[in-house]
């Protein structure tokens, strides 16, 4: 358990799927996320770290693995009234510690908001250079090829400090 300010991060357990399934939810409305099932959230709960102010969920992410190597932020969301409290940022660096601690050199996060993650150290790269991620679940959505959303990658070794040198990191997947 971790905790910064009134925020706390816990590894989920199924018992809080269909709150995480309520969260997934209102920001699928809001366009930003995939649709999750809630039989798919109860079978991977133990993959979600969430956001806890006070006795609320107030956000969540996933680490999914998509291979030996790479791993993906996953179901990023947060609670309206909770943005802007860094618990949003919080859950993506605990994903990179327990990315890290797991043995996965990469973590990546596919997003409509590049912004949000390059300030975390994330760069951008050609979908291709993620096939993990191709083959495991963009064939299989909807808008393959239409998305609109942006890969990122960060390599972990360098994601410890929080700052990457680009063209070093691009190099690593070219």
């Amino acid at each position: 358990m971790k905790k910064r300010g009134r925020i706390t991060l816990r590894t989920a357990d199924s018992s809080q799927a269909p709150t995480l399934h309520a969260l997934i939810s209102e920001n699928l409305e809001e366009g930003h996320l995939l649709p999750r099932s809630l039989d798919e959230l109860l079978v991977h709960a133990e993959r979600f770290v969430v956001a806890i102010r006070g006795r609320k969920i107030v956000g969540c992410a996933e680490l999914a693995p998509l291979s030996q190597r790479v791993a993906e932020v996953r179901s990023l969301a947060v609670d309206q009234a909770a943005r802007g409290s860094g618990a949003g940022a919080m859950l993506v660096e605990e994903l990179q510690q327990r990315a890290r601690g797991e043995g996965f050199e990469t973590l990546c996060a596919f997003t409509h908001t590049p912004g949000y993650f390059s300030r975390m150290g994330f760069s951008i790269v050609p979908h291709l250079w993620l096939p993990e991620k191709i083959f495991t679940d963009c064939v299989k959505c909807p808008l393959f090829r239409r998305c609109g959303q942006y890969a990122m990658v960060v390599p972990l070794d360098e994601a410890r400090d929080r700052t990457v040198d680009a063209p070093a990191a691009i190099g690593r997947y070219a």
